[in-house]
């Protein structure tokens, strides 16, 4: 059996806002493309790699919102990284708090509206 997520599209308004605030709060690199009138800025994969990958996406129909389905990244430091979200443009919407056996997390808001969770076991 196989996790059910294959793929994520985060919404954007600036594609180029997005991925400076991505790369600087959680050192991501990105390859860009564009599809028409759709832009994508892809988040590092790896074949045949646990968890999935996915992209930012700037279309005309693709609207950011804090209001969708939560996704959360895998880091090392929730702390260290919320410093980082705040300092690149975002803003920390829940500190990191322990879910039990399941580790810790935390959520902010990025560049463009989207509410996102923090990750971690530490």
């Amino acid at each position: 059996m196989e996790n059910p997520v294959t793929w994520f599209e985060i919404p954007v308004s600036d594609i180029v806002r997005a991925t400076g605030f991505y790369e600087k709060a959680l050192g991501f690199s990105f390859k860009t493309e564009e599809v028409g009138a759709t832009k994508m800025a892809m988040f590092p994969m790896q074949d045949n790699a646990p968890n999935c990958s996915g992209s930012l996406v700037q279309q005309k129909d693709f609207l950011p919102s804090s209001q969708g389905p939560l996704l959360y990244f895998s880091v090392a430091d929730i702390d260290e990284t919320l410093k980082k979200v705040e300092v690149s443009g975002g803003k920390r919407i829940q500190s990191k708090k322990s879910i039990g056996q399941y580790g810790f997390m935390g959520v902010f808001e990025d560049t463009e509206g989207n509410r996102v969770a923090l990750h971690s076991m530490k």
